[in-house]
């Protein structure tokens, strides 16, 4: 199967440990997307969100600054899993987050893009506004 990788990039008004807080704590990733989340806090452990859409596990954590996570979605092909990459950085507005994904299918490409824009950082950048 071929797979292509994934580079987006964004900006946060809002300081690094709020934007790593609410991509690992189940109740504040929840609170932004509107649908369920359990996400373990520990190298190994598991997650699951989007109401069990994507699931996989932690590889890397280090808080408040990187984010590595094995990322699959619920229609991918049987035990595929790609690798997602959430950097985290202070700049003068807030927090950059540099995001790749490496191992997507290339038939999902588009799609898979375009949903981190649509149900990720729109939605982060509606909750920080918010707050």
């Amino acid at each position: 199967m071929k797979t292509k990788t994934l580079h987006q990039s964004v900006v946060f008004e809002t300081d690094p440990h709020e934007v790593y807080e609410v991509l690992m704590d189940s109740k504040k990733h929840a609170a932004f997307t509107g649908a369920k989340a359990t996400i373990g806090r520990e190298v190994g452990d598991s997650f699951s969100v989007w109401d069990e859409w994507a699931t996989g596990s932690n590889v890397e954590l280090v808080p408040n600054k990187k984010i590595v996570q094995r990322w699959r979605g619920a229609d991918w092909p049987t035990g595929h899993y790609s690798v997602v990459r959430f950097e985290l950085k202070k700049v003068d507005r807030g927090t950059r987050l540099d995001f790749t994904q490496t191992g997507i299918p290339e038939a999902l490409y588009e799609e898979i893009a375009q949903g981190w824009k649509e149900w990720y950082w729109g939605k982060l950048q509606a909750y920080f506004a918010k707050r």
